[in-house]
């Protein structure tokens, strides 16, 4: 079981990918996928340089039917003249015959259990009796050990990868969708691995909902254990999107799992061209590795009401609009006094420190605090204490108050403060290398003592704004574990780098917390886009779609809208979304209101305009 407090990598077989092995003692392998058509050997070969020499591991090319799957061949044999020695991955769907061509061929072969063996989703509620599930289980053995047998003879790893958006009609008929669904999706086809004795196998849950990909990958990991099972596991968050939006959601997904010592492969999936991928992937794991192992012991113990499987928020008793059921807060940092420049999104309350702005230049709606020896009763502005100050709290009565604390601070002296101060929030930072562990166990004492303080993370890095990436990407690893454990009440980020370094403005440190309380399914403040990263299914000009949307709708506020360039998880995908616009066909587009297609067979041209149209028709604004 995981550890919540100390790092303790996930233990997991080593699995064969040609001459580059993962799981067991490997390093974290990284991969990226090519957009090019594979029946085109010459521009999948160009874009598998430019991915290797970024620093992939594999690199995976979509295989819709046996002329791709055939022409992967070619694309080896091109790569061996160039002296390029990759494992390549094939992806498959809806077709076995297609993989079991590809896995005489390629080194590992994908698979996705919604749709390799059952037909493609249609969102029909089916009925099975236990005879008739368990004959349908039957079908997906002996058509599924075909493609078991082809990759033994040839020593071809598998992965089996259960997409979310792709989850088959009969799962969901008898699971819902819900993580326990995509989770048995997975179990289904592992246990026949077992059963027939095949252990080169790799498994994923994706999902463009990072809060599902989470538990989904947690209770997978819980289920393997009590089966005996421990294959490697792939990770990545489906349709993350591009930019700094598509990088954040990633690492927050991604990061989450890799802080608990989850993954042995990971793939950021970005709508960019695929060898950008590879640099954010190694951030990531190169930030978890070198943070986390070998790390101080943290001695904590964990609430025993919390459910690392089943997560639900930690009950609080609000503070003005902090905890409770409320929203999270964004808290800016700028103790500097600096007042004038802020982002679309404003923040909730601002720490100055001891520079509070005359009335006359505060804001409306916002909470100012101050440090407690300079702090004077006054509308809106609220005292801030350590843990070596709280004997002169009793001065304020009972305003509201927030306590800076870290877990090495807490003691009984603290704990009794507490108990006396209800209307107390606590700022909770550290400095200790591996920040989510740490901030868990400060948070898990303070439940185990019954303290219902609303807590708001303090993170902090030493990156300047030539590392804005960077300080996004930690800062995301470390936020989504504690987001999805449903211990925040709130964020403020910080940035002090080393002397030499132009710091990160505060307005972009603020900008980052609002990113990554999106990103987490905790708060939305602006447009989120789900859109794939694009392959040789693509049926338009996906980049240039993505950015014609993004330009008209990003002034919007709350609204999903979903970007994909195919079929294969689109409709499924995108079941949250509000608006979806999905290629149906080679320059034709299908919309989608919700679930509901609405205009199918656009003609490319014209569909991004019947997009915008069909969102301002429904009364979102002008755009």
């Amino acid at each position: 079981m995981i550890d919540l407090f100390n790092y303790r990598p996930r233990q997991s077989h080593r699995v064969a990918v040609g001459q580059r092995p993962l799981g067991g003692d490997q390093p974290l392998r990284l991969q990226s996928m090519t957009t090019a058509a594979t029946t085109d050997t010459a521009a999948c070969v160009a874009q598998i340089k430019k991915i290797v020499a970024a620093g992939a591991d594999y690199v995976r090319l979509t295989t819709q039917g046996t002329r791709e799957a055939e022409n992967l061949r070619d694309i080896k044999a091109a790569l061996a003249l160039e002296g390029i020695d990759c494992p390549l991955v094939a992806d498959v769907h809806f077709n076995p015959r297609v993989a079991e061509v590809a896995a005489t061929i390629v080194e590992k072969v994908r698979v996705n259990p919604g749709n390799y063996i059952d037909p493609a989703r249609t969102f029909k509620q089916l009925d099975y009796t236990d005879e008739e599930y368990a004959a349908e289980l039957q079908c997906l053995e002996t058509r599924f050990c075909a493609l078991l047998d082809i990759c033994r003879q040839h020593h071809t790893a598998l992965r089996i990868g259960v997409n979310h958006g792709s989850l088959s009609d009969r799962i969901m008929s008898r699971y819902g969708d819900t993580p326990e669904g995509i989770v048995e999706s997975c179990m289904e086809f592992l246990r026949v691995c077992v059963k027939h004795d095949f252990a080169d196998v790799v498994v994923s849950i994706k999902a463009s909902n990072t809060a599902v990909m989470v538990q989904s990958v947690r209770l997978l990991c819980a289920a393997m254990e009590r089966e005996g099972m421990d294959f490697p596991l792939h990770l990545g968050v489906t349709e993350a999107g591009e930019g700094e939006d598509g990088r954040i959601k990633s690492a927050v997904g991604i990061g989450a799992l890799l802080a608990d010592g989850i993954g042995d492969t990971l793939r950021v999936s970005l709508s960019e061209a695929p060898e950008c991928e590879i640099p954010v992937a190694y951030a990531l794991a190169d930030y978890i590795t070198s943070t986390r192992g070998g790390h101080p012991e943290i001695p904590a113990l964990p609430a025993p009401e919390f459910d690392y499987l089943h997560p639900q928020r930690r009950p609080t008793c609000p503070v003005m609009n902090i905890g409770g059921s409320h929203t999270p807060v964004v808290v800016s940092y700028r103790p500097d006094g600096e007042m004038a420049d802020w982002g679309t999104t404003v923040p909730d309350y601002v720490y100055v420190g001891r520079h509070l702005p005359e009335p006359e230049q505060r804001r409306e709606g916002m909470g100012y605090i101050v440090d407690a020896d300079v702090w004077q009763p006054q509308n809106g502005v609220y005292p801030a204490f350590t843990a070596a100050n709280l004997m002169f709290a009793g001065a304020c009565g009972a305003v509201p108050k927030f306590l800076f604390l870290s877990y090495v601070a807490f003691n009984d002296e603290v704990a009794a403060f507490l108990r006396l101060h209800p209307e107390t929030v606590i700022v909770a930072g550290t400095r200790h290398p591996n920040i989510t562990a740490d901030l868990r166990a400060l948070v898990h004492t303070l439940w185990r003592e019954r303290l219902t303080h609303p807590v708001v993370f303090m993170l902090g890095y030493g990156l300047g704004c030539d590392q804005r990436e960077l300080y996004q990407l930690r800062a995301a690893a470390d936020a989504g574990g504690l987001m999805f454990d449903g211990l925040t009440d709130g964020l403020m980020l910080t940035a002090q780098p080393p002397k030499g370094h132009k710091p990160l403005t505060a307005r972009e440190c603020d900008d980052t917390a609002f990113a990554l309380l999106q990103a987490g399914r905790l708060r939305t403040t602006k447009t989120e886009y789900i859109s794939c990263p694009g392959c040789g299914r693509t049926l338009y000009d996906l980049p240039g779609t993505i950015a014609r949307i993004k330009a008209a709708t990003g002034h919007l506020k709350g609204l999903k809208i979903a970007i994909m360039g195919c079929i294969v998880n689109g409709p499924g995908e995108m079941a949250d979304a509000d608006y979806g616009y999905v290629g149906a066909a080679r320059g034709c587009v299908s919309l989608y209101r919700g679930k509901t297609c609405v205009e199918r067979n656009i003609p490319e041209v014209e569909a991004v305009d019947r997009l915008l149209a069909l969102i301002a028709a429904d009364g979102h604004g002008a755009v």
